[in-house]
């Protein structure tokens, strides 16, 4: 029974349970019994059906609206997670302040936090890209219009506008990248 769909929305309702810090059990103590932890775990996993009815008993349960446990029905944007986005620090620095202050000081707390202080570039995540499009209050993809514009982003070879690696099928990995403490 396991759809693409199916697993995309168990995904989303394990995700849920997890930011408000329960396990099943947790799910299953703290509903009295109401909500079975085999019974979550299965729709958690894709491999049952929820219906609409419960689903929506499930929202009220984690106190969320029901749109919020629903996977994105559109299709992913051009980042993926093996994409790797990076940024032109050089293009940065010299841009003013006004305009990409908030860029300037997330990549400087990423780069503190990673011991990474090269200064020439910065590899971030698909998730840095959309916390950043928040900031400024813009889609992913405006901003990346945007710091393309400035210089900050070089358009990749397939046209989405983000820098990939050369090991585009190789997955990030963060601890590598950090420098010997």
């Amino acid at each position: 029974m396991s759809t693409d769909y199916s697993r995309a929305l168990g995904a989303r309702l394990r995700a849920i349970r997890n930011q408000q810090g329960l396990s099943l059990q947790g799910v299953e103590d703290k509903s009295h019994g109401r909500w079975k932890a085999v019974v979550v775990g299965s729709y958690e996993r894709g491999d049952r059906a929820v219906t609409v009815q419960r689903l929506s008993e499930l929202a009220v349960f984690y106190g969320v609206p029901v749109a919020e446990l629903l996977p994105d029905p559109r299709p992913s944007s051009a980042v993926t997670k093996t994409t790797k986005i990076v940024l032109n620090l050089e293009s940065l620095g010299s841009l003013p302040a006004d305009e990409a202050g908030p860029l300037a000081r997330y990549a400087s707390t990423i780069q503190a936090q990673r011991h990474d202080y090269n200064g020439k570039v910065l590899s971030i995540r698909a998730e840095d890209l959309k916390s950043l499009a928040i900031i400024y209050d813009m889609s992913p993809d405006e901003l990346t219009s945007r710091l393309i514009e400035w210089g900050v982003l070089s358009p990749g070879a397939d046209g989405t506008g983000y820098a990939t690696s050369e090991e585009e099928d190789e997955p990030l990995d963060w601890e590598r990248r950090r420098s010997p403490r």
